[in-house]
C-alpha cells in the first residue's frame, strides 16, 4: 500500500499526487493507494494517516511525503518501520511555518486554510533528529527548490538512497520523469504492473 501525504496548503489535487494516482489506476492498483486531504493541525494529520494504515504490515507499506508531508512521512516511517519516499521534504518546519500563521487558502481551491500558532508546537512532537534505517528511505531533492534548501535534506537523509535533481523547483515540475524510480522503490514494477 502507498500512502501519499501532500505538503502545506496542498491537496490530493497536486500534480505529484495526481500523477501517482493515475499510474496506480493504470496498473490496476488503485485499491493500494491512499491520498487524504490532510487537516492543518499536524496532530490531526498524523492521526488521520495512522488510521489509514492501521493493520498494514510495515513491509507492505510505503509512505510518500512531499514538503511538510515528508516531515510527517519521516516520523511515521520511524514509528512504523516502513519505507518512505521524500519529495523535497521539510526538515525543520517549525522555523519555516511561523510566517504562515493565520488564514489563507489552499493552493488548489479557494477553500480557507487556517494555520494556528498552536500547530507550530504540535510539529515539535513529530521531529526526527536522525533517521534510524537509511536504507528504508528514498530522497528526491531539487537544487532549485525555492522554498527549502536541498542541502539540509541531503544532510538529514545521509546514507539513504538520494536523487539530487539539478535545478527544478519545490514542486518538482518534472516529477513524471522520476515515477519509475519512485514506484520501483515502492516495490512496483511498471512493466509487470505489480
Amino acid at each position: 500500500m502507498i500512502l501519499y501525504l501532500h505538503g502545506f496548503r496542498s491537496s490530493p489535487q497536486s500534480m505529484k499526487s495526481r500523477l501517482l494516482a493515475a499510474q496506480m489506476q493504470a496498473l490496476g492498483l488503485q485499491d493500494a493507494w491512499r491520498c487524504p486531504q490532510l487537516p492543518a493541525s499536524p496532530k490531526l494529520a498524523i492521526e488521520l494517516a495512522q488510521s489509514l494504515v492501521a493493520g498494514v504490515p510495515a513491509q507492505e507499506l510505503v509512505i510518500i511525503g512531499s514538503s511538510l508531508g515528508g516531515y510527517y512521512a519521516t516520523w511515521l516511517a520511524e514509528q512504523l518501520g516502513c519505507r518512505a519516499v521524500l519529495l523535497n521534504p521539510a526538515i525543520v518546519p517549525l522555523l519555516d511555518l511561523e510566517q504562515h500563521v493565520g488564514v489563507s487558502t489552499q493552493f488548489h481551491s479557494d477553500e480557507p486554510f487556517e494555520f494556528r500558532r498552536s500547530y507550530i508546537e504540535e510539529l515539535r512532537a513529530f521531529a526526527v533528529p536522525q533517521i534510524s534505517a537509511p536504507q528504508r528511505y528514498l530522497l528526491l531533492a531539487a537544487t532549485g527548490d525555492e522554498v527549502l534548501d536541498y542541502r539540509t535534506m541531503v544532510a538529514h537523509y545521509q546514507g539513504a538512497r538520494q536523487i539530487v535533481i539539478d535545478g527544478s523547483d519545490h514542486g518538482i515540475s518534472e516529477f513524471a520523469d522520476y515515477l519509475p524510480q519512485v514506484l520501483a522503490f515502492c516495490g512496483i514494477d511498471l512493466k509487470a504492473g505489480k
